[in-house]
């Protein structure tokens, strides 16, 4: 008779607040010389740059909109998030389209980088949680720092790039209303 051994199971590991499966997929990316990566759960798809339109009096990191299949999708310059320069543009900007959070609905929102890399897969094991000083990024930006043949790829938070005050104003842009009108119908 054939014993059938029970599935193994992933155990979580924790990494500051974050609990993370043994072995995870991350899209990595370059933005300012820099290897990022982003969870592939909370990625939609990924979009050539393309022409966007300039929405008046937005933060300097929301570059515009763009017209996705009919959705009006914010996209975010994460260079000038994390307080750089802003993303200068050439043949390899892509916009990662995510979806996040925002209250009990989800948004879509399109993020600017320099080119994108691969999917990769990183273990628990290998992720570092977020050092405390010294990076180029505020340090809640960071969900942990992935270990990849001998390098460092820094794995962001999206939900903390993209905190509730911003994602608020974001979804008056998505909405058509201000960022007032918003707050006033909650």
């Amino acid at each position: 008779m054939n014993a059938i051994a029970p599935a193994a199971q992933k155990l979580p590991t924790t990494v500051g607040n974050q609990e993370l499966e043994e072995q995870q997929q991350y899209l990595t990316f370059m933005l300012s010389g820099e290897t990022y990566a982003i969870s592939i759960l909370r990625i939609k798809e990924i979009i050539q740059y393309g022409q966007l339109t300039e929405v008046p009096r937005m933060p300097d990191f929301i570059r515009g909109v763009i017209n996705l299949r009919g959705a009006v999708v914010p996209v975010i310059d994460l260079s000038a998030r994390f307080g750089k320069q802003p993303t200068a543009i050439g043949r390899r900007n892509c916009i990662i389209i995510i979806e996040v959070e925002v209250g009990e609905e989800s948004q879509s929102i399109g993020v600017m980088v320099d080119a994108v890399n691969a999917v990769l897969e990183i273990p628990g094991s290998e992720i570092e949680p977020a050092p405390s000083f010294g990076a180029n990024i505020r340090a809640d930006f960071i969900g942990g720092m992935g270990k990849i043949n001998g390098k460092f790829v820094i794995i962001l938070n999206i939900q903390h790039v993209l905190s509730m005050d911003d994602m608020e104003a974001l979804a008056a842009v998505g909405s058509g209303r201000s960022a007032a009108e918003l707050v006033k119908a909650e």
